[in-house]
């Protein structure tokens, strides 16, 4: 058990504030910091028995539910992890740079446990998911994208039109680049 002012009574060591709120969060709060949109505002998959089925309509349902969902992330504020010159904790994966961000300090003590870095305070500031997508996508000057909730049941947010800046889209740069 910790005390009050972070030392571990056990080994007189100093411990993590992240890795006490992860340890202490209850039940109800991992299940209701888990769970994801509310069913009401997904649209309903289109019925692949029903006779209008079609792949376009599949297609267009799909566009639908993506737009739900960078729509919900462009309005909420995430925790987004910063080194000591407040720069965003970042990783590249498949050609891509992701920005970490997180839904609540939760999401971010499973990630700093899951790396073996819980012992360490994590700094990070709180920024609407639009400033992500519209500021510091652009700013990186690589493909880049954010990774919500990365090492947990997160949300990929990838370098593509409508999700980020087309000047800055992936698939955009490509169209045009096909185009000369």
């Amino acid at each position: 058990m910790a005390s009050g002012d972070g030392m571990n009574s056990k080994a007189g060591t100093r411990r993590s504030r992240l890795t006490e709120y992860a340890e202490t969060a209850v039940p109800a709060e991992r299940e209701q910091t888990e769970t994801h949109r509310p069913a009401e505002n997904i649209p309903s998959p289109p019925n692949k028995n029903a006779f209008t089925y079609s792949p376009a309509a599949e297609s267009a349902h799909a566009r639908r539910e993506l737009a739900v969902r960078v729509g919900e992330f462009r309005r909420t504020a995430v925790l987004v992890p910063v080194d000591e010159h407040d720069v965003p904790l970042t990783g590249d994966y498949g050609g891509v740079r992701w920005i970490y961000a997180f839904s609540d300090e939760t999401s971010l003590a499973r990630y700093a446990l899951a790396r073996g870095a819980g012992d360490r305070e994590w700094a990070y500031q709180r920024w609407l998911g639009a400033r992500l997508l519209d500021a510091a996508v652009p700013a990186v000057g690589v493909p880049c994208g954010v990774a919500l909730d990365a090492g947990g049941p997160g949300t990929l947010f990838p370098p593509v039109a409508g999700i980020v800046p087309d000047r800055v889209a992936v698939d955009v740069n490509a169209e045009r680049g096909n185009a000369k």
